[in-house]
């Protein structure tokens, strides 16, 4: 029988002669080739020469369908003659070097690979092995390697890594054959496994051998053969062995040689080579050490300066900059301990929480209060081992060659909740209701009656401010099974009608300070702070604040308009509300964003006495000397020159005129009340002047090409040139009793000890630098983001570099465009208080500053980051302040709920109630707003007890003041006048708790409470002593699940650091199950669409909003976070965090801008208007949303988002910034995934979301 005819593919002429050719090579497979040898050669001769001449030849052989391969392959493997073997790899090699992707590939797949080192193999036996043949077979290998996954694997169990290696030896002199062997021994060592086997062979000596200095003679050789040593070197094993054989000396002696002799820079490729060796070797800590043993900070440093000019060579600067940011010595944070500054002792500690490590150290000090500055080992490791606790290589058996491959079969979310029993919510809200009872006294609206009530009109919103006043609880609840708070915190409760909330009655203390000091002159332009000081002998109480005539809220409110005008009112929802008039931002963009030229927008003054008389006790400030001038000691006696004249009077802005909820007058009064764990006794300027937002545009800020590379060379310098370095500390929170350090006027002074304050060490580096050390949170060693500070003594015009050295996130935006926030005294004073964005060559990046493995969780190795930023200063004698971002204390929020109380008109219900006192002793406020019955009759307080509830909270992070900004504008909304806010109170019942966390607020905190604990991470279990804010919210949320009231939605504030644009996070089973993959029936995704309405709604009003970023999957980190317990417990379909961007838009209106605190009020009261519009959604029986919700979720699913980075970064530790849904990142950026350290290319997939992880904690939302 004969044999079939080799395939073809339909449209490939039968007849064609190599298919011909092709056909009769198949004939003489088997033993008729071995007995016909020269038919076969002279057919493989024919049909290479056809495919070397035709390219249609090729094609036809390649086609789809075609048998070509296989019959060439098999050809291959059935022949013994030297000839015919080279005539058939001279027609692959030709065959695979055209349409090499596709070609290659199926080759592999028809087990080329194979075949080739069974020849390779057959053929070294030989002695001498055929020179061509080895060469040819090399050649073909080298091109087939790379597309082989499997490749260094074959290759050593074949047996070929040895005959490669052999091969390569004897032929050290012969380039033609060496060239081909080096690229096959590349591929080889790509394999982990391979590289160390090749190690043991010698191979990294032998590369040593051919690596040379600069020539022009082989230099691809050389490339080559620095590509193969480089991928050896990247085995730990391998780079010891360079070490120890001094071969670091070599790499460099060879870079200095090519750096010099390659003066047109036509070798770039070997300098580049040259120096990925020096990165590989450097891993370890050996090399690290030899490194700088052999001066390569210097002869890098110096190389790289020169290349500076080119930038073509910007691959060697880089480059080199990563090796000597690795190779920099692991220094410790300036500090005596990385625990917070302050301490706070809990009444107890959880045996399993993070304080216990804590406290389970030798304690800083005796006192509650007190430094804790005793250095402990334990808590401070930073040696440098990196690479010490590591499986050797020999062990790892992992034989993949390109691990990019695995990341990218990894790259699903792992933290996504795959168990359905507790992804359905549950209806048991867990507690019993008889323990709820008692949160009763906070639903009064549910059970008021209002008879007695008069329901006539007022003229006067005053008449009735304190119509309901006898319904404010003022007394916390009192817990069963709390402990008693010792005397210390116990605060002794007074209700001030003008203030609404409860306060302690003692006033804050201050260090003591000598009341008999000579008064000193003043003028009005020396200011510095404000300093409230405690008189033990005078209790008498502060005087009114005085009221001013107070305009009503002009973007919210209008006349009155009738119901049957709110629906069109609702169509036209972005011109209804609008903050700021379109027309005057636009005038401000065209004036551009210089202060001095804009006018001042404040031209009526008030007179104050300076210093300021706080409830009639003279406070004091402490001039500074030294020619800079504005310099002053906070709180102390450390260099006083004396206290200011009682009797001067400045003349400053009078902001309450423009800013109806802030009264200076009033904020101090506040201040009084508020209790924190260091006593501050100072008030910040910005808090009591208030803040206006400008009217010009802050664009997001373009990022200087090669910022980063010239900050960390200055950094490098710093080790290269220690005598250029002052290394002086000017500000230390670690000396208690004088933390500014006094000096001859030539360092910034520096100051944070005011409430919301973050800045615990200053150290001037240089003349006009200084490395900043922000503090922990309380009862923690790490969370480091916040900062708050004064600084005074600068000189103008003179550029300012500032470092804040302990950041710990592994990147930030302040890498895309975001800027600090300034806040100009003598601005303020010139009738202009407010903050703006400022900073120039701002970038972050990892320094020098080694983490404690404890508070990396336990990962050694870890270094902080620096976010560096410059300015310069336009007046002489100001104080300026530093914010991360626009601040927002505890005190000013009691300000403005006193200030929204007296706005009141009839028509609004509002009640203030204490919900509880927090661990600091600072009251908890509630707030429930909803609109008057229009009379006491049976309809209309049937109405009012039914309305459905919303609740919102927000601050539970303190360093997520845009939080309380956004709260704000929703708080100013409701208390509105305009038809949309009488509506919107008609509809809902609002209970409000505005400041989840004011212990943390109050004393500087990112993220924690006073127990040290993430309190957004205790909703499952709080604690009442521990988290009294959480354990009574959640109740509250209880006891309506208990009386089925539950509310309609549930809305946690937050913010977010490394994402753009204002987004939500909510709850769905449905798309939590797809995002996992997991199995689940028809059942199982039953769920109402409705969770989706709301984010639809603000993604069509709110300008800032984006749809794009918003998530409904449930991850198992976020289980015990506000928005996950309150979906599972409570039962609240629509359960949401809002998450509001701490830089600004990449979208919208707001596009290319950076956030402000107008943006923020206007989103906060776009979300009142979203719940106006859900509110007619869900009241009709149309549910054509519900079908469009749907139609979203879909297109959701196949969304691509792809994104490139606009601005240049280092890939190193920058890797390019993706705006992809970070489900991993719920406002909590803090952590998440472990942190990847980004040695390679920086991945373009948007799916890799880990580049975005922060801290390896996790506490994270």
């Amino acid at each position: 029988m004969n044999k079939p005819k080799m395939a073809t593919e339909k449209g490939v002429p039968s007849n064609s002669r190599v298919l011909m050719l092709l056909g009769q090579l198949e004939r003489m497979n088997g033993e008729a080739m071995m007995r016909d040898v020269e038919t076969a050669r002279q057919v493989t001769a024919k049909i290479f020469h056809l495919i070397q001449t035709q390219e249609k030849s090729g094609k036809e052989v390649m086609s789809k369908g075609s048998s070509g391969m296989e019959v060439i392959l098999a050809s291959l493997e059935n022949t013994r003659d030297v000839q015919t073997t080279l005539n058939i790899l001279y027609i692959l090699s030709e065959l695979l070097t055209v349409g090499r992707g596709r070609r290659v590939g199926v080759f592999v797949s028809k087990g080329g690979t194979g075949i080739l080192f069974q020849i390779l193999i057959s053929a070294s036996k030989d002695l001498p092995p055929s020179e061509e043949l080895m060469l040819q077979l090399h050649s073909l290998l080298a091109k087939v390697g790379p597309k082989d996954r499997k490749f260094g694997v074959k290759a050593r169990l074949s047996g070929a890594l040895n005959a490669t290696v052999n091969l390569t030896k004897q032929n050290l002199q012969n380039t033609k054959l060496l060239l081909p062997c080096l690229q096959v021994l590349r591929v080889y060592s790509t394999n982990s496994v391979n590289a160390v086997s090749l190690g043991k062979n010698g191979v990294v000596e032998l590369m040593f051998k051919i690596v040379a200095p600069y020539s022009k003679k082989n230099t691809t050789l050389l490339k080559v053969a620095l590509d193969a040593l480089g991928a050896l070197l990247k085995s730990k094993t391998n780079a010891r062995r360079a070490v120890d054989g001094g071969h670091v000396h070599v790499l460099l002696a060879l870079y200095q040689d090519w750096h010099h002799n390659d003066s047109r820079h036509r070798h770039m490729l070997i300098r580049k080579g040259l120096l990925v060796c020096l990165r590989n070797i450097t891993n370890i800590k050996l090399g690290r050490k030899a490194f700088i043993d052999t001066d390569g900070m210097r002869i890098l440093y110096n190389s790289s300066t020169e290349c500076l000019p080119v930038r073509t060579l910007d691959p060697l600067v880089n480059t080199s900059s990563l090796i000597m940011r690795k190779c920099f010595p692991k220094n410790r944070l300036p500090l005596p301990t990385i625990k917070s500054a302050f301490h706070y002792q809990l009444p107890h500690v959880p045996a399993a929480g993070p304080v216990a490590q804590l406290y389970s150290q030798p304690p800083g000090g005796r006192e509650n209060r007190q430094l804790c500055n005793r250095p402990l080992k334990k808590v401070d490791d930073v040696v440098d081992e990196s690479d010490d606790n590591e499986e050797t290589d020999a062990d790892t058996e992992n034989d993949t060659e390109n691990e990019e491959d695995d990341k990218d079969q990894g790259t699903a979310n792992d933290d996504i909740e795959t168990d359905l029993n507790k992804l359905h919510p549950k209806n048991n809200p867990g507690r019993p209701f008889e323990e709820l009872r008692v949160y009763e006294r906070f639903f009064l609206e549910l059970s008021e009656d209002f008879q007695g009530y008069n329901f006539e009109p007022s003229k006067s919103a005053s008449t009735t401010s304190s119509s309901f006043s006898s319904t404010r609880s003022t007394r916390p609840i009192i817990v069963p099974t709390a402990q008693a708070l010792s005397p210390k915190h116990v605060p002794i409760m007074s209700c001030q009608e003008d203030c609404n909330l409860t306060k302690g009655e003692h006033t804050l203390q201050s260090p003591a300070v000598p009341t008999t000091a000579p008064p000193a002159p003043l003028t009005p332009l020396e200011l510095d702070t404000i300093l409230l000081t405690k008189d033990q002998d005078r209790k008498e109480e502060a005087h009114s604040p005085c009221t001013a005539t107070h305009t009503a809220l002009s973007s919210l409110s209008g006349p009155a308009s009738p119901p049957q005008m709110i629906e069109q009112d609702l169509a036209h929802l972005l011109e209804c509300v609008s903050l700021a008039a379109e027309d005057s931002l636009n005038k401000g963009e065209e004036a551009g964003r210089g202060v001095k030229q804009e006018g001042s927008p404040v031209n009526a003054t008030r007179h104050i006495h300076s210093p300021l008389l706080l409830g009639g006790i003279a406070t004091r400030r402490v001039g500074g000397g030294g020619g800079g001038g504005g310099g002053s000691n906070w709180g102390s006696d450390c260099g006083s020159e004396g206290a200011e004249d009682e009797g001067a009077v400045l003349e400053v802005p009078d902001t309450a005129l423009l800013l109806p909820l802030h009264d200076p007058d009033l904020y101090v009064e506040m201040v009084k009340g508020t209790r924190s764990v260091p006593q501050y006794a100072e008030v910040a300027y910005p808090d009591y002047f208030g803040h206006i937002a400008p009217t010009f545009r802050e664009p997001l800020q373009e990022r200087v090409y090669g910022v980063q590379r010239s900050k960390i060379f200055q950094d490098i310098e710093r080790l290269i040139h220690p005598n250029d370095i002052v290394d002086k500390v000017v500000y230390d929170l670690d000396i208690p009793s004088c933390p500014v350090i006094e000096d001859n006027g030539e360092s910034l002074k520096f100051n944070s000890q005011f409430e919301s304050g973050n800045l615990r060490k200053a150290v001037q580096i240089r003349k006009y630098e200084y490395d900043l050390v922000l503090n922990s949170d309380i009862n923690s060693n790490h969370y480091h983001q916040w900062f708050y500070f004064e600084v005074s003594g600068m000189r103008v015009g003179t550029n300012y570099r500032f470092n804040i050295i302990n950041s710990e996130k592994s990147n930030s935006q302040f890498n895309y465009g975001m800027q600090v926030l300034m806040y100009s005294v003598q601005e303020a004073i010139s009738g202009r208080p407010r903050w703006v964005r400022t900073g120039t060559d701002i970038c972050y990046y990892k320094n020098h500053f080694a983490r404690s493995s404890i508070a990396a969780g336990g990962q050694k190795g870890k270094s902080y980051y620096t976010m560096t930023f410059s300015t310069s200063f336009s007046h002489k004698d100001d104080v300026c302040y530093f914010a991360y971002h626009y601040p927002y204390t505890y005190s000013t929020l009691k300000m403005h709920l006193s200030k929204l109380e007296a706005l009141r008109t009839p028509q609004i219900y509002l009640r203030q109630d204490v919900l509880c006192q927090t661990l600091g002793g600072n009251s908890c406020p509630l707030l429930t707003i909803t609109a008057m019955p229009e009379s006491n009759s049976n309809d209309y307080i049937c109405q009012f007890r039914n309305r459905p509830l919303i609740f919102l909270s927000a601050r539970v992070h303190p360093g997520e003041t845009n939080a309380s900004w956004v709260m704000k504008g929703t708080l100013e909304f409701l208390m509105g006048t305009s038809p949309l806010a009488a509506s919107l109170r008609d509809a809902y019942i609002f209970k409000i708790v505005p400041m989840l966390n004011p212990d943390g607020v109050v004393n500087g905190n990112h993220r924690c409470s006073l127990s040290g604990e993430d309190l957004n991470r205790q909703w499952q279990n709080p604690n009442p002593e521990l988290h009294p804010t959480i354990y009574h919210t959640k109740s509250l949320l209880q006891y309506l699940a208990h009386i089925q009231r539950a509310p309609l939605v549930f809305c946690d504030y937050h913010g977010h650091s490394r994402k753009k644009n204002v987004f939500m996070y909510g709850c769905s089973v449905k798309e939590t199950v797809w995002q996992s993959n997991i199995s689940a029936t028809s059942s199982d995704l039953h769920e109402d669409l409705g969770y989706r309405a709301l984010p639809k709604i603000l993604s069509q009003i709110a300008p800032a909003f984006s749809m794009t970023s918003c998530s409904f999957v449930v991850e198992r980190s976020k289980e015990s976070t506000a928005r996950v317990v309150v979906w599972r417990e409570i039962g609240v379909q629509r359960s949401y965090t809002m998450e509001s961007t701490l830089c600004g838009c990449d979208q919208g209106k707001y596009k290319g801008l950076q956030i402000g605190t107008r943006e923020l009020e206007e989103m906060g009261a776009q979300f009142c208007v979203a719940l106006l519009r859900l509110k007619r959604l869900t009241g009709i029986r149309n549910h054509q949303h519900l079908l469009d919700l749907e139609s979203d979720i879909i297109g959701t699913q196949t969304k691509v988002v792809s994104s490139s980075p606009t601005t240049y970064v280092m890939e190193e530790d920058e890797p390019s910034f993706l705006e992809a849904i970070d489900y991993s990142a719920e406002s909590n950026d803090e952590d998440g995934e472990p942190e990847k350290e980004h040695g390679g290319e920086v991945q373009e997939n948007p799916n890799h979301l880990d580049q975005l992880s922060d801290c390896e904690t996790n506490h994270r939302d």
